[in-house]
């Protein structure tokens, strides 16, 4: 629990990316935290502005060549297999948490990393279990979208087999060029990847297992999309609920949750891009409840969950730091 006399002091790891950047952008912004380093090996000495270009005028940081231990939680915005390694290369002091946005620590086989051990950052699932931890494994940014989706329905015991499809911005793919990130490529594009086989789907089913130890299978087609950023998904599963009374399930279970909010109207991408929120919107067609959800990718998706999770975890109050506004035009 931080005082108005005690400020976070927090350090980044892959400063250089987008949930990197993402991280600084909102840890500048936070009323309780001050930034401590952002390291990152290739762009040491530089002004973050020269990378990060939207922080022109706001910042006059540069990117730190060396890891110190003179802070207080310690974010690793790096690619999926460095976090791992990192802790295994660097010792960082036991009293430093540990937020790590990649996906090494979120299973429970790879939960335990020396005499550290992570729980699974999704505050709308494990929020009592975030009080207590002292490292937190960030879900995945689909993961994220489509567990917000179907929860409810585990908590009640209720899940069936569900069929999600879900479309990912650029953004999405990681700051390293590949083909399908070219503009070029992306420009009035999409295609579908990984089908029925995404690394998120073992998180998710993880979660779900916990809940709903009965639980169905969960089919997953992912896309990637022509725009910057955000994920939007759909999932359909049999039901016997009438709509109200499926409402009526996913107000209960979010009650409390600031940013994950149920909507009777359709929702859109605009609604949630740069903000930490989730929509979810309900229809019943045929015996069947159809789910969409929205979220920023980079945000709900990654880095404005580990602040979230940091929130959690030092007992301030959760929308500290991220009362964004959407960009609706």
């Amino acid at each position: 629990m931080t005082t108005n006399n005690s400020r976070i002091r927090a350090g980044i790891i892959g400063g250089a990316g987008y949930t990197g950047g993402e991280m600084i952008h909102l840890l500048l912004r936070h009323p309780f935290v001050d930034i401590g380093f952002v390291h990152s090996r290739s762009n040491a000495g530089l002004p973050i502005c020269k990378v990060h270009d939207d922080l022109v005028g706001e910042t006059d940081l540069v990117f730190a060549a060396d890891i110190h231990q003179d802070i207080d939680v310690l974010f690793l915005c790096t690619g999926h297999g460095e976090g791992k390694a990192f802790l295994q290369a660097q010792l960082i002091d036991d009293r430093i948490k540990i937020i790590d946005l990649s996906q090494d620590f979120r299973l429970k086989k790879d939960e335990a990393q020396g005499d550290r051990t992570f729980v699974y950052g999704l505050p709308e699932y494990n929020r009592e279990r975030i009080k207590l931890a002292n490292n937190i494994a960030n879900p995945g940014c689909f993961a994220t979208a489509i567990q917000l989706g179907i929860l409810p329905l585990a908590a009640a015991g209720i899940l069936k087999e569900v069929h999600t499809s879900g479309i990912t911005g650029a953004t999405g793919a990681g700051q390293k060029l590949q083909p399908t990130s070219h503009f070029a490529w992306r420009l009035n594009n999409i295609e579908a990847y990984k089908s029925l086989t995404h690394q998120h789907l073992k998180e998710i089913m993880q979660t779900i297992g916990a809940l709903q130890p009965t639980h169905q299978p969960l089919n997953f087609m992912p896309w990637r999309g022509d725009f910057a950023r955000g994920i939007y998904t759909s999932s359909y599963t049999d039901t016997s609920l009438f709509i109200d009374e499926a409402y009526n399930i996913y107000e209960t279970y979010y009650a409390g949750h600031p940013f994950t909010h149920v909507s009777k109207e359709m929702i859109n991408l605009k609604q949630v891009v740069n903000t930490n929120k989730c929509l979810v919107h309900l229809e019943l067609a045929e015996g069947k409840l159809v789910i969409h959800t929205a979220i920023d990718n980079l945000l709900k998706g990654a880095s404005g969950q580990a602040v979230q999770n940091m929130n959690i975890m030092y007992g301030l109050p959760e929308e500290a730091g991220l009362q964004l506004k959407a960009s609706t035009f």
